[in-house]
């Protein structure tokens, strides 16, 4: 995305500038985190090859991602897993430089007209939304229509996110339940060869990490990053609003002091912008 700054009385169009998306430091570092304390305790108690079991590996990470199949589809599964990458990752613009950035368009449009914005379509390559909307803008379709086709595309881009927040969700329902067939397996193989003592740390074995699995599964992955990809949701939905009140805004020619007014309600009072005093 290009950043766009001020000059003299209107918006002089600078040389692009990608907006990457960055590491979110608190997902990474708080995983790190509660990962290295895991292990540092098991490191720290002496034994840290009896922490790794391959039939409690087999019950709780392969039995939870089959069950979890059961609840969707395999291609929602499939999704879930490439939205996963999302929740490491956060996008730089901020929804104060959003809006900013969207009123020196408008100015910029009702100055030079709606189709000056042709020339800024081309630095757009990432931000699909942002240039669909541009593109409608540029092509003079009607404002009403606009509104309805971007509408219409957040809400899906909404679904389907949240579609993958749904089985990470299940998945850290499921994670516990396998635990606990897999400590009920365990105790039924130790019970059973009683009679054999050599069987009996195995079988133990098998119950008690079952039950480490799970929780680690459940708690320290599945969930938060399921609820990371939930506020980054809902972060994204406050910036295609932002585009979609904006482009509407730039069809009809309507006055970017108006436009300014109408994308504060959407911010939080401490970033709201004053871009026309």
């Amino acid at each position: 995305m290009a950043e766009y700054e001020e000059a003299g009385q209107g918006v002089a169009e600078e040389e692009a500038e990608p907006r990457f998306r960055g590491l979110d430091l608190a997902t990474v570092l708080g995983l790190t985190g509660a990962v290295f304390l895991i292990v540092a305790a098991i490191v720290l108690g002496g034994s840290p090859g009896s922490f790794f079991d391959v039939p409690a590996i087999m019950i709780v990470i392969l039995g939870t991602y089959a069950v979890t199949m059961v609840s969707f589809s395999a291609r929602d599964v499939f999704a879930a897993q490439r939205v996963v990458a999302q929740a490491f990752f956060r996008r730089l613009e901020q929804p104060s430089d959003m809006t900013l950035m969207m009123l020196r368009l408008s100015d910029k449009a009702r100055r030079d007209s709606p189709l000056s914005l042709q020339s800024i379509l081309d630095q757009l390559d990432e931000e699909e939304y942002l240039f669909q909307a541009l593109q409608m803008v540029v092509d003079t379709v009607p404002p009403d229509e606009i509104e309805r086709v971007l509408r219409r595309e957040m809400n899906s881009i909404s679904q389907r996110t949240m579609k993958s927040v749904a089985v990470l969700r299940r998945a850290s329902e499921v994670a516990p339940a396998m635990g606990l067939i897999g400590t009920l397996v365990g105790l039924v193989q130790m019970l059973g060869n009683l009679s054999t003592p050599e069987s009996i740390g195995p079988g133990m074995a098998v119950a008690l990490l079952t039950t480490f699995y799970g929780a680690i599964m459940a708690n320290v992955f599945f969930a938060p990053i399921a609820s990371k990809l939930e506020r980054n949701a809902e972060e994204l939905m406050l910036l295609h609003n932002i585009i979609l009140i904006a482009a509407v805004s730039i069809a009809r020619q309507e006055n970017p002091r108006r436009l300014e007014t109408l994308l504060n309600t959407l911010l939080p009072p401490a970033e709201r912008v004053s871009l026309y005093g």
